[in-house]
């Protein structure tokens, strides 16, 4: 899953704000590379993050769905505004990505309504409070207890289990010490069989570990790329898409023999 920032705020400094062109030629190249979906996001949710506005969102956002939308790949769209939703899913969308795991008013019925995949994240608070002193009694039972929820309410909406996939969240409302668990548990939380997300990608987690700054973090992010997959995660969110498809072909030719 390749990542398309709309925002001016990105933490990773790849964010293309309301500039359409470059907005464009960013997800052009995430596909070019390799991305088999490409994750279009026109909110920040860095720690400490102001909501934008709706409008705004909007306003970022459906210039640039409308044009990759027939470009022949999977399109998510990560928003937790059902207004937002329903307009990603009318211009083509094919995936929501939530990080508030659709609990904001109207936001499962959308989704019900529509024959989209969503993503379901766990995070504790929200953006703007999210890292100012998380606290957990047993954070992979707490994730996964919440994820186990939110099935459950997909569920009932109507929502059929085989278009839901699930993200423990990392960095979201998390230490490094609760990523760190949450990253050694991933093959053992018990997320009812569902495809796992894993987003780490030039996450401050991969920071407080090697000690570099956000744009020299590519080496951290295919380490944990290549750890991810190794426990089983189904889809990664990533910056770097090359870099990653090259760092997993060889943990593939490694393991089964083959270079193809």
């Amino acid at each position: 899953m390749g990542i398309v920032n709309l925002t001016p705020d990105s933490f990773s400094g790849d964010g293309t704000g309301s500039d359409v062109d470059r907005a464009i030629r960013l997800a052009h190249h995430q596909l070019e590379t390799g991305a088999d979906i490409l994750d279009i996001g026109a909110e920040s949710s860095r720690p400490g993050a102001i909501q934008t506005p709706e409008d705004e969102e909007l306003r970022r956002l459906l210039p640039v769905l409308r044009e990759v939308v027939d470009w022949g790949v999977p399109v998510s769209v990560d928003t937790y505004k059902p207004a937002v939703m329903r307009a990603a899913l009318d211009a083509g969308a094919s995936m929501i990505n939530d990080i508030s795991a659709l609990r904001h008013s109207g936001a499962l019925a959308v989704v019900a309504a529509s024959d989209c995949a969503v993503c379901l994240m766990h995070m504790q608070n929200e953006p703007g409070t999210m890292q100012d002193a998380p606290h957990y009694d047993d954070v992979v039972r707490e994730v996964r207890d919440f994820l186990a929820q939110r099935v459950a309410c997909c569920r009932e909406a109507g929502i059929d289990a085989g278009r839901l996939v699930l993200d423990p969240g990392f960095g979201f409302g998390k230490s490094l010490e609760h990523n760190l668990a949450l990253f050694r548990a991933l093959t053992v939380t018990g997320w009812n069989d569902l495809p796992s997300l894993v987003g780490v990608s030039r996450k401050s987690m991969l920071g407080a570990i090697t000690g570099q700054p956000v744009e020299r973090r590519v080496a951290a992010s295919l380490a944990a790329a290549v750890l991810a997959v190794r426990k089983g995660a189904k889809i990664l969110r990533v910056h770097d898409v090359e870099e990653t498809r090259d760092a997993l072909a060889v943990l593939a030719a490694i393991e089964t023999g083959s270079p193809q």
